[in-house]
């Protein structure tokens, strides 16, 4: 009975320690992550950034002699340079679109200007677009009183959020800078995604997972993201410089449909018919056209470049992902949100995949050459 005794006593007593040793652990993990919280976006960002750009520094590496740090930073200067003009442009339409909607909502002031005589010149439709278009500009006050209480707080959420796109660009040239100090030693980290990989699904599975998150990182971020994202840039310059109404929230609009993988006509379109309505046919309308429609078909070139189509992932997993994104972390949410959902995605099916033990060649082996030994005994019984 005493040694019994003891031995519950000592079980007991290594079951308190370990309860106390997750606890301290749990509460380190906690302050850690409590204390990495407000940086987590921008490194999340910076990752994704360095992953995607990790073989062109490569390149750009071997072209100068295997030095990786100096390939790193001629590509955040050259990032910075080519990124930061287009970007303060666009933020700075979006803010000042964002403040006179935020005013519009709040007056109650929102209202549509009435069409232009010529709109009824137009064949086929113009007739019938100008009355509704007349119609609604008149009634519009009407409208608006009885439904802006419904959709006043709504408004002002949505608008809060893009509001935040000032801090979201600030946050992007962080990364980036951020991204060449990850890529100035890109073979190390490497290293530790796979040590990490390894320590968490074993030898044999965590070199593989370690190479799926980093094909579908770039996969994502160049196929999807990547090219949205320039043609936000090239669509969006030119209303800035057209001075299109709006053009921030616009441009904004033409990355979603990118990445939503529509059509971004859905935008150019309506916004060329509106500066030829706005401003008749002329040497700088059809300039603007031309610019808006090829930019707007810009993904059909830059597709096979980036190699970015590629990728498995469903397009509902990346819409779903830039939706939540943007919701949960605003503007930098829409572009970190496919990334990671796709990443899930992708190791959740692997794990869905990866073939049971008792499946394996292995283990059928064996099964078969345990059948075939008791066949032989009862044979011989």
């Amino acid at each position: 009975m005493g040694d019994k005794r003891v031995i519950a006593l000592t079980g007991a007593r290594e079951l308190l320690d370990v309860l106390i040793r997750a606890a301290l652990v749990a509460v380190l993990v906690v302050s850690c992550f409590e204390i990495f919280r407000p940086f987590m976006n921008v490194m999340l960002w910076a990752v994704i950034l360095a992953i995607t750009l990790y073989p062109l520094n490569q390149r750009l590496a071997a072209m100068l002699g295997g030095r990786s740090g100096r390939a790193a930073t001629l590509l955040v200067v050259v990032g910075l340079a080519g990124l930061i003009t287009p970007l303060g442009f666009l933020g700075a339409s979006i803010a000042e679109s964002v403040q006179n909607s935020m005013h519009s909502v709040q007056g109650h002031s929102l209202e549509i200007p009435p069409p232009p005589v010529s709109v009824q010149e137009w064949p086929v439709v113009g007739e019938p677009l100008f009355r509704i278009w007349t119609h609604a500009s008149s009634d519009l006050g009407w409208v608006w009183q009885q439904v802006s209480p419904h959709v006043k707080d709504v408004s002002k959420t949505v608008l809060t959020q893009l509001a935040g796109v000032g801090a979201g660009v600030l946050v992007f040239i962080f990364a980036l800078l951020i991204a060449g100090l990850i890529m100035a030693n890109g073979e190390g980290g490497k290293g530790t995604a796979v040590a990490i990989a390894t320590r968490i699904s074993g030898p044999e599975r965590g070199p593989e997972l370690a190479e799926l998150c980093t094909a579908t990182i770039r996969a994502v971020a160049q196929g999807v993201v990547g090219i949205a994202f320039i043609q936000m840039l090239l669509i969006g310059v030119g209303l800035v410089v057209k001075g299109v109404p709006a053009a921030g929230l616009l441009a904004l609009a033409v990355l979603i449909l990118g990445i939503m993988q529509l059509p971004v006509a859905l935008v150019t379109i309506p916004v060329i018919i509106y500066v030829f309505a706005q401003e008749g046919v002329g040497a700088v309308t059809i300039a603007f056209a031309v610019w808006t429609f090829i930019a707007g078909l810009s993904d059909n070139v830059l597709k096979p470049m980036l190699l970015g189509r590629g990728v498995a992932v469903p397009m509902p997993v990346v819409l779903i992902g830039a939706l939540g994104g943007m919701v949960t972390n605003g503007i930098i949410g829409l572009f970190i949100g496919p990334v990671i959902l796709a990443v899930g995605y992708e190791l959740f099916m692997s794990w869905v995949r990866q073939p049971l033990a008792a499946d394996s060649p292995e283990a059928r082996a064996e099964t078969a050459a345990i059948e075939a030994t008791g066949e032989a005994e009862a044979v011989q019984t």
